[in-house]
Formats: C-alpha cells, sequence, structure tokens
C-alpha cells in the first residue's frame, strides 16, 4: 500500500451536506486572520469541528432477522414506554421508546434502524427547545418515519433540537431500505426517537453510548428477554 493511500484509508468520509459550512467556516477563518491572528486560530478550531460534526464513517451493521439497530451515535437519554406521535398513525397505546441524544460532539448522519420499506415520511415545524428533554419528542420541530419489516411496523423519529435548525430526508416513501442505511440527518445537536411494537424489549440502558447503523437496540423476535445491565463504578487503575 502506497503512502498516499495509507494515509487515505485513515480519512474519515466528510457528507456532502456538510461542504458548504466547512466552507463557510474555512473563509471565516481566512478573513478572521487578517483582522486578528488570534481570532484567526478560533476559526480555524471552529473549522475543524465541522469537518468533524460532517463526518460520515462507514458503519459494520449485524445482519439478521429481527435486529433494530440504533439509527443514531450519541448517548441513550431515555427507554420508557411513550405514546407515538399522532401523525404516526400506530395507535394511542404507550409503546416501549428509546431515545437517543446526539450532541453537537456526534456523527449526526441518521440510519435505518430495520431492514422494510419507508411506508410513510410526515414533517412536522416546531420549537426548538433542548432536545434532551422529554417534552422535545412533543413540541419540537420533527421529521417522522414509519418503516414496515415482514412482521413488525417502526416508528422513527428525528427531532431538532435547541441548536438544530434543519433536518434533512435522503429517502422518499415507498423506498426499500436496509439496516443502517443512511435516511437522513440534523443539524446541530437534536434527537432520534424509536418506537417499538407491542411486546418487543428494549436491549439497552438509560446512558449507554450507541453507534448508529451497529448498536443493536432491539429484537423483534418473539420470545426475546429484556436485558439487565450495571454501570462498571471501580476505580480506574493509573499505569
Amino acid at each position: 500500500m502506497s503512502i498516499i493511500n495509507s494515509i487515505r484509508s485513515q480519512l474519515v468520509p466528510i457528507n456532502r451536506e456538510g461542504f458548504r459550512f466547512i466552507g463557510y467556516f474555512a473563509l471565516g477563518s481566512l478573513i478572521a486572520f487578517y483582522l486578528w491572528s488570534p481570532l484567526g486560530w478560533i476559526g480555524t478550531a471552529l473549522t475543524i469541528w465541522c469537518v468533524l460534526f460532517f463526518r460520515d464513517p462507514q458503519r459494520v451493521t449485524p445482519v439478521r432477522d429481527g435486529i433494530v439497530v440504533s439509527p443514531a451515535d450519541g448517548k441513550v437519554s431515555r427507554v420508557i414506554n411513550a405514546v407515538p406521535p399522532p401523525e404516526l398513525n400506530l395507535g394511542d397505546r404507550p409503546m416501549a421508546r428509546v431515545s437517543i441524544f446526539m450532541s453537537v460532539f456526534d456523527c449526526h448522519v441518521n440510519r435505518s434502524p430495520v431492514t422494510g420499506r419507508i411506508e410513510k415520511i410526515i414533517y412536522k415545524a416546531g420549537a426548538f427547545i433542548s432536545a434532551d428533554l422529554d417534552k422535545a419528542s412533543e413540541h419540537n420541530e420533527r421529521n417522522s418515519f414509519v418503516i414496515s419489516t415482514a412482521t413488525a411496523r417502526i416508528g422513527v423519529v428525528q427531532i431538532a433540537g435547541l441548536v438544530a435548525r434543519r433536518i434533512k430526508c435522503f429517502v422518499r416513501e415507498g423506498a426499500t431500505i436496509g439496516a443502517g442505511e443512511r435516511i437522513g440527518m440534523i443539524r446541530f445537536g437534536s434527537r432520534l426517537d424509536v418506537y417499538l411494537p407491542d411486546g418487543v424489549r428494549p436491549q439497552v440502558a438509560e446512558g449507554q453510548t450507541a453507534i448508529a447503523g451497529e448498536t443493536v437496540i432491539a429484537d423483534l423476535r418473539a420470545g426475546v428477554k429484556e436485558l439487565t445491565f450495571r454501570v462498571d463504578k471501580s476505580p480506574r487503575q493509573n499505569s
């Protein structure tokens, strides 16, 4: 392998949605350097952050019938039963909901949690309160999907946050999608909710770190029991 190819293999791809913003940040940094050098270095740091924000790394998705993978990178902020948004038409009974909060430092490319067909996509305008608050599911701007599998219907909701001002959708209604394939992204800091069918137990816990397209958050197969978790509170060992 050549040195150039070796370097390329270590670089994380950038989603094309970010090219314009990276250009804005880079141009602003050049202008800032012209005005005052320390301000230019601040702009450079922000440009690097912008590059990292729009990173779009490849993911290795487990392939098996019934697996539900995380649609987002971030921290599992809520694992509760909640009534899904009415626009999903999933009924008015509480369903198991897994919420994943994406900070401004997480990758914001969202992926399909299951293999199936995009049955419905519904955009709803709203507020921009902090996405880690539970009421954001009801009041914030959101883009919702219903994905039909061979045995179930899954609700996925992109929720804009306090800083986020744009939800981008990459798919269309009627499209067939594979688990782990890209469905959209949110700029800048937000949340994803996944509504699971009746009887399906989440396989993640609050506080757990999830990786989009890789972390298994549920299993649609009948009879799969809910996992129990423990938090490692042992002191770190000094090397």
